[in-house]
């Protein structure tokens, strides 16, 4: 017998021992949470006691409240792991959660931006050397707003032409091609980075590592101001694979550049380009 309060900590500690990201166990334990709370004011105590039908009310609850189709997905997801983990660790003989069903929603296609808007950003930031090199970096590589917080101003290899990404929060450690258009702005921007103890790439005026929220917001404000509505950070990753994919690079190699854990996280972006049979073409095309 396992009551839900240390039931949800031991699924907490678990996501931790298989180095699950640290936004991935924030969300995972929220939903269980929330669930815990729902479970507890129907009487429900111990894992036990938990049957599909209580799963689904919940679900129910959880629409009429508004929350949207995704939402509940994702915390359908949050809980069929959680009880996988349950029968795993031997708490419950049978899976409620098992034949609990995802609600239909159509996934929006990636955000890819156009040519005449990431020439706008790039023209918006044009006056700030560091914001400059930031998007360039984001724009021409491909890599995570994580991953590029947690550069070094040694993982950048300027007379080698790479990239050297570390491991961050589950993503893969891995060497990018670093092109011109992307060396052009980080060496402009060394030239006026401030001198600090520190190694990290992007700093404050005042010598700390910028933040992702740092990061994000920035780009944010560029992306208003150069008039780009509807687009998020993570928009200009979406752009490079696209962009990538449409220049005949080879599927895996777009796909071990990216960092995706699995090949067909890269094929969805197939259907969003027009491919220009360059599939022997493996030189990666600047934006």
């Amino acid at each position: 017998m396992a009551n839900l309060e240390d039931a949800h900590k031991q699924f907490l500690a678990h996501l931790k021992e298989k180095s699950r990201s640290s936004a991935t166990i924030l969300a995972y334990g929220k939903d269980i949470e929330q669930l815990n709370e729902y479970l507890k004011a129907a009487g429900k105590n111990d894992v036990a006691q938990v049957s599909l039908e209580d799963l689904q009310s919940f679900m129910e609850k959880l629409s009429k409240e508004t929350y949207t189709a995704k939402s509940i997905s994702r915390k359908t997801n949050s809980t069929k792991t959680f009880f996988k983990f349950l029968k795993a660790q031997g708490y419950i003989t049978e899976d409620p959660a098992n034949s609990l069903e995802h609600p239909k929603f159509e996934n929006k296609p990636p955000r890819i931006l156009t040519k005449l808007e990431y020439r706008a950003l790039r023209d918006a930031a044009r006056s700030d050397t560091r914001m400059l090199a930031v998007i360039e970096l984001l724009l021409q590589s491909g890599i995570r707003i994580g991953e590029l917080a947690q550069l070094r101003v040694e993982d950048i290899n300027l007379d080698g032409g790479n990239l050297s990404v570390p491991k961050f929060e589950g993503s893969n450690e891995r060497t990018i091609p670093l092109n011109r258009a992307a060396a052009d702005a980080i060496t402009k921007y060394l030239e006026v980075r401030p001198k600090t103890p520190s190694h990290a790439l992007f700093i404050t005026k005042t010598g700390r590592p910028l933040l992702i929220r740092n990061i994000r917001t920035a780009i944010d404000r560029y992306f208003r101001i150069a008039g780009i509505k509807e687009a998020k950070v993570n928009d200009l990753r979406h752009t490079w694979v696209a962009h990538q994919l449409q220049a005949g690079v080879p599927l895996t190699m777009v796909s071990k550049l990216a960092g995706h854990k699995r090949l067909s996280t890269t094929e969805r972006y197939l259907q969003f380009v027009q491919n220009q049979n360059g599939e022997s073409k493996v030189k990666l095309e600047e934006l």
